[in-house]
């Protein structure tokens, strides 16, 4: 455990100390697996830069040229296919590596550059892709429900809309967490945080066919019906994964002809936005989506702006 190591921050390098940082995330705050992964992803990028361009091994050495010097390298990278890192991509490495120094100077005393030096670069409005009534209704009567995995595909459809549940949580689901009676269950998100998600009656109805239509005691809510069946561990191995789940929303989407990218994701801002342009608050919003800032949020307020004004100009006397 990070807590018990007790070298001095003079013989600590780099990369223990990024090793030590990532097991901070996961044990103190709560992250998950995969942002500890992308964490790890972003950190290793700079050890490697830092070493190779600055002969740099150690936290002291970090310096505000040396971060603005690599700041240009994020912003000149280029990939084998020539490919250039997006300008939303260099923020992510920027607030990684911000993070570690916090890290370095809050939690280990460590004397290194200090991370509020290190300003952040100014992003553009994020653009949401969202399904209007339409579109969802199209997608959503896609899968044939004649056969056990049409039935389980759209009612992970139904599931997604009804609840913008993120495609982790969906797949972490096992079927004594659902109280169909209540229609709700709760969830645990990002940071550990837990909350509770509501049912629609659609969606309930159609977790409760599902279920009576499955002749296995699998734990999982979704199960795969391709490969060999593995019960190990309650069927633990049955468990659909997230990009299972993807690659079946992708799959609906291109079978019933929608224009647009759709992803798990686009479920979940299509569920937010559906919220909002009815009439939700954007705190209940915040609460149902599991952010932890409301400036995460926000960012559906300028889709129902839009919609506010395409009413206007569809209803308002023109005189």
């Amino acid at each position: 455990m990070y807590l018990l190591r007790t070298k001095e921050s003079k013989d600590m390098k780099l990369d223990l100390l990024v090793t030590e940082f990532l097991e901070y995330l996961e044990v103190e705050k709560g992250c998950s697996l995969l942002t500890a992964r992308a964490y790890k992803h972003y950190l290793q990028r700079f050890c490697n830069w830092f070493r190779e361009n600055c002969s740099g091994t150690r936290p002291e050495e970090i310096d505000l040229e040396s971060v603005r010097r690599y700041r240009l390298y994020l912003a000149h990278f280029r990939s084998p296919d020539g490919a250039q890192l997006k300008r939303n991509s260099q923020s992510y490495y920027i607030i990684a590596l911000r993070s570690f120094l916090r890290y370095l100077v809050v939690k280990r005393d460590i004397d290194t550059m200090s991370p509020d030096k290190i300003e952040l670069p100014k992003q553009g409005s994020r653009s949401v892709s969202f399904l209007d009534a339409g579109q969802m209704e199209r997608l959503l009567n896609s899968p044939k429900i004649s056969n056990i995995t049409g039935l389980r595909d759209r009612v992970i459809l139904e599931t997604l809309f009804s609840t913008g549940l993120r495609v982790s949580e969906l797949v972490s689901l096992n079927r004594d967490q659902i109280d169909l009676k209540r229609k709700e269950f709760g969830i645990r998100g990002k940071g550990n945080k837990i909350r509770v998600v509501f049912l629609s009656d659609t969606a309930a109805q159609w977790i409760e066919r599902y279920l009576q239509a499955r002749k296995d005691y699998f734990k999982p809510l979704f199960i795969r019906y391709s490969g060999a069946v593995d019960s190990w561990n309650s069927g633990e191995r049955m468990r659909l994964t997230a990009r299972s789940v993807q690659k079946i929303v992708t799959k609906y989407a291109t079978r019933c002809g929608l224009s647009i990218k759709v992803s798990p994701h686009t479920m979940r801002h299509s569920f937010a936005t559906d919220l909002l342009i009815n009439g939700a608050d954007i705190r209940s919003v915040q609460e149902m989506l599991g952010h932890e800032s409301i400036k995460t949020t926000q960012v559906y307020t300028h889709v129902t702006n839009r919609h506010l004004k395409e009413v206007h100009q569809a209803f308002h006397h023109k005189g």
